[in-house]
């Protein structure tokens, strides 16, 4: 499990220290530095694989990048051609971890690796369902989807959720899911199989709904359709985007192994309705609970108060399990960092300004109007 991350010369980050729990959450503003820290991650993801020379910056994770002088920080110190990544464990586990990597020709557009540490974290570089991460964005309703050539044992959704199909289609009446992530209303041991597991916590996130899923054979094509519960199927096309936004969280996070298993989301909270955005936030904080280190980057209140309830209303996560991130930028523009922590009944030590208060501003503003003391 990363304890910390600390980041010299990469994007938004001169040098910075980030902490993390088993669920940390990254909020604040555009362009603060969330999406840096994510970045990192998923270079270091790289740069563990296969005893690699060099992380390329387009491709990967649907990543766009750019050259290195893309991604170097502009106020690193003058002469500075490298970029450092120190990872820190949690106690009693692996020694810190180094990463550097050479950033001397801006052009390149990729990043030679000069120091890698051995062995690599675990988290880092284990198998792929060890390290998932789900992009912004994700596919929309599709008739058909297409199929991921990997062993069987190690499939995941994919980046974007396009896997999600094969991954229900090959193990979704095989898998069973582990005891602490299954739903509260199917804890029996004939109902702990995935496809049941899934339907609950996309039921209660979405819409009630059945699922049936496909991979065609001799083909590397799959596909999905949607039904609720003793109504008619239909394509996914017509059932809009929340339950395909939301499907892969969901598949994700009840797949993902108990042990040195990191899971990425970025907006779980997209095409949600409130209510649903709250249920992942809980969903999340489950996953959390059971083994897998999370990572949620969010601009929702709701999926924030979701986590919160699942620490002071249900008791399913600890609060020093737990983490807020807000990121905002200081007068001279460089970004700051508030990290922000849980009590026992839900609540936060501290509420920044501009981190989740947007509704107390508006509804302060439209009560003088009701006052008649704005014109």
């Amino acid at each position: 499990m990363i304890k910390t991350l600390e980041i010299a010369g990469f994007k938004r980050f001169a040098s910075a220290s980030v902490e993390f729990a088993p669920l940390t959450v990254l909020s604040g503003l555009n362009g603060a530095g969330k999406t840096s820290v994510i970045h990192t991650l998923l270079m270091l993801r790289e740069a563990s694989l296969f005893n690699a020379r060099s992380v390329s910056l387009n491709g990967p994770y649907g990543l766009e990048l750019g050259s290195v002088q893309d991604v170097l920080n502009l106020n690193t110190a003058a002469g500075s051609n490298e970029i450092r990544v120190t990872v820190r464990p949690g106690e009693g586990e692996e020694e810190r971890a180094l990463y550097i990597f050479d950033a001397r020709d801006e052009e390149l557009l990729h990043l030679p690796i000069k120091e890698r540490p051995h062995p690599v974290p675990t988290v880092l570089g284990g198998p792929a369902r060890g390290f998932g991460y789900l992009s912004a964005e994700r596919l929309g309703p599709r008739d058909v989807l297409p199929a991921s050539a990997r062993p069987e044992d190690d499939l995941g959704v994919g980046v974007r959720g396009e896997y999600c199909a094969q991954v229900l289609a090959r193990h979704g009446l095989k898998e069973k899911v582990p005891v602490g992530r299954r739903h509260p209303s199917l804890t029996d041991d004939a109902d702990a199989f995935l496809k049941y597991q899934v339907e609950a916590w996309l039921s209660d996130i979405a819409r009630p709904t059945e699922i049936e899923s496909v991979a065609f054979p001799n083909t590397s094509v799959t596909a999905m359709r949607f039904r609720a519960p003793g109504g008619d199927w239909v394509r996914a096309p017509n059932m809009g985007f929340g339950l395909s936004y939301s499907l892969p969280v969901v598949v994700a996070g009840l797949v993902a192994p108990q042990r040195d298993a990191l899971l990425i989301v970025e907006n779980p909270e997209a095409h949600l309705h409130p209510a649903g955005q709250s249920r992942m936030g809980t969903f999340l904080a489950t996953v959390a609970a059971t083994g897998v280190q999370v990572l949620v980057e969010t601009h929702s209140d709701h999926v924030l108060n979701g986590i919160r309830r699942a620490i002071g209303e249900l008791g399913l996560l600890k609060p020093e399990d737990a983490l807020v991130h807000f990121f905002d930028a200081k007068e001279d523009g460089e970004p700051r960092n508030t990290p922000l922590r849980f009590s026992a009944s839900g609540g936060l030590n501290e509420w920044p300004k501009r981190f989740f208060d947007q509704y107390q501003v508006d509804v302060a503003v439209l009560a003088k109007v009701r006052r008649g003391a704005v014109k």
